[in-house]
């Protein structure tokens, strides 16, 4: 891992019949305080992007509380909705399509044509919601249900992307065009694809939050 300090939402007091997030509250941890083992949590491409943290008789500090001791749950759901809808929910896997544009050349075929341009459609549309819930956010309101829409769409498109890109470089005469780095893009965007169910949040979870926010469940 990288990091020196890590935000933690930790159970401090029990929950209440009225409210069960009550009792949630957030800490600035000291990767260094004793007690804590980080787990990696590897891929299929042999990198690992996140670990599993283990806190064993770790002591918090009460200097490191964050927020409000007990109240933390808006505050948590505030900042994934930050982690849910931002660019890099869409954007990991890019460089694939960037790729395909110089392997298809500045006049690719009719299929060529419209495949790169519903790619692009589909990320601009992506990309307008997640201006949108930043702006939510910023007005202070708690886009819950919309980040996790962003996030689940997000992770759709980004697993699709290659298989699309291979079936529209397919057609792509080997001869007239250096195919070696979007070949290995697409085999290393293959490989990170079932992290990006987890990270922010996995697909179920955030599928069981927007059923429930569009009174579903």
């Amino acid at each position: 891992h990288n990091a020196d300090y890590l935000i933690a939402l930790f159970r401090t007091s029990p929950p209440t019949k009225e409210n069960r997030r009550h009792g949630l509250t957030q800490f600035l941890v000291d990767m260094k305080t004793p007690g804590i083992r980080i787990n990696p949590i590897y891929q299929m491409s042999g990198l690992h992007d996140f670990n599993e943290v283990v806190f064993e008789d770790a002591f918090m500090p009460d200097d490191h509380v964050l927020g409000e001791i007990d109240g933390a749950w808006k505050q948590a759901t505030s900042e994934l909705a930050y982690e849910r809808s931002g660019p890099e929910r869409f954007l990991e896997t890019l460089y694939v399509l960037v790729e395909l544009v110089r392997v298809l050349g500045a006049k690719p075929d009719l299929r060529g044509a419209e495949g790169i341009g519903r790619l692009v459609a589909q990320l601009h549309t992506l990309r307008r919601m997640s201006v949108s819930v930043a702006g939510m956010l910023q007005a202070g309101k708690e886009p819950v249900v919309e980040g996790s829409i962003v996030k689940d769409l997000g992770t759709i498109w980004e697993q699709k992307l290659p298989n699309r890109v291979r079936e529209l470089s397919a057609f792509v005469e080997p001869e007239t065009t250096n195919r070696v780095t979007l070949e290995e893009q697409l085999a290393f965007a293959t490989t990170i694809a079932p992290k990006l169910t987890l990270q922010g949040g996995t697909t179920e979870v955030l599928r069981g939050i927007i059923a429930r926010g569009l009174g579903l469940r």
